[in-house]
């Protein structure tokens, strides 16, 4: 893999039951010290999780955060430690963005784990005070769900939460006000408007209420200069150093997912490959459908990662 890759890594959503069982079984030294490592910083049964457990135990965004960014951590593991893998260009979807920043050297794996807990925690206590949603609308201009989104302001706070690509963006906010904004929507000529399965109406104005007491928690962990470029998911541009990254996931709470500006960027510092690591493929979908011509890869599965640990082998990720 010679091209510029920018190594994309996954958020909430991309859980799945028994989505680390393959990496204990083919990398038990690398996975499986990660794993084992996570679940003894946290006190959560996280390689039980990851790897036994049925989907509704990955359900509580509490859970899920934690779990998904261990898994990531653990294929990071595997191509850094087993196939010499060497990242330049990092990005990650939200919660991504934390694995992103390990993998670039700012944060520590183990800092990355506790603020992804509290993180999760904190957006829970959210959502049992406020009756949330988040919807997916298919087919319609950005700025159109912009607008859709200020006209249902009547019923209630809805905001655009993910600017994931062209044809989809996500709303959050209150239930009846993302509801309004949905119906809106379809009747606006959106092709399609799908209720997402999330417990927190993630990345709009009625995450600003934790804001405060994460920052206190971010405070409590170094941040060093990245090694290599950070394309920021909340501004789409590159992180500048430390105490910009630290800053950015304070932002990132209640701010949206610049997901389609990241993509650009990264276009524009001359990335050709896209790789996902980490569970499941959303990533590579929205790059495959984003960027004409990209050569778009995932570590899905124990077929994907063990081929492409023997590419890496060969010719190492610039």
């Amino acid at each position: 893999m010679n091209e510029t890759t920018l190594s994309m890594f996954p958020g909430q959503g991309s859980q799945r039951a028994k989505m680390a069982a393959h990496l204990i079984q083919d990398h038990p030294w690398t996975a499986g010290r990660v794993l084992a490592e996570a679940t003894e910083a946290l006190g959560l049964p996280l390689t039980e999780l990851c790897t036994t457990a049925d989907a509704s135990a990955l359900e509580p965004t509490e859970i899920a955060q934690p779990a998904i960014l261990a898994t990531s951590l653990a294929v990071l593991a595997v191509l850094r430690e087993e196939a010499g893998y060497r990242p330049s260009v990092v990005a990650g979807h939200s919660l991504g963005e934390y694995t992103a920043l390990v993998a670039a050297g700012v944060l520590s794996p183990w800092d990355a784990v506790r603020l992804v807990r509290r993180r999760g925690e904190l957006m829970a206590a959210v959502s049992r005070q406020v009756a949330g949603a988040m919807t997916a609308v298919m087919g319609l201009a950005p700025q159109r769900i912009e607008e859709i989104c200020a006209q249902a302001g009547d019923v209630g706070l809805v905001e655009v939460a993910n600017y994931n690509e062209t044809g989809q963006t996500v709303i959050s906010g209150q239930r009846a006000a993302v509801a309004e904004a949905a119906r809106l929507a379809a009747a606006a000529g959106a092709e399609r408007t799908v209720p997402l399965k999330v417990s927190a109406p993630f990345h709009c104005s009625l995450m600003s209420e934790i804001e405060d007491e994460f920052a206190a928690e971010l405070t409590r962990c170094a941040f060093a200069d990245p090694a290599g470029l950070v394309i920021s998911s909340v501004t789409g541009l590159p992180v500048r150093d430390g105490a910009d990254a630290r800053a950015l996931l304070r932002r990132q709470l209640a701010g949206a997912v610049r997901w389609v500006d990241v993509l650009d960027t990264a276009r524009r510092h001359g990335v050709t490959t896209y790789l996902e690591i980490g569970p499941g493929r959303v990533l590579s979908g929205f790059a495959n459908r984003t960027v004409p011509g990209a050569v778009v890869r995932s570590t899905n599965d124990a077929r994907r990662v063990s081929a492409l640990v023997r590419e890496l082998r060969l010719a190492p990720v610039v």
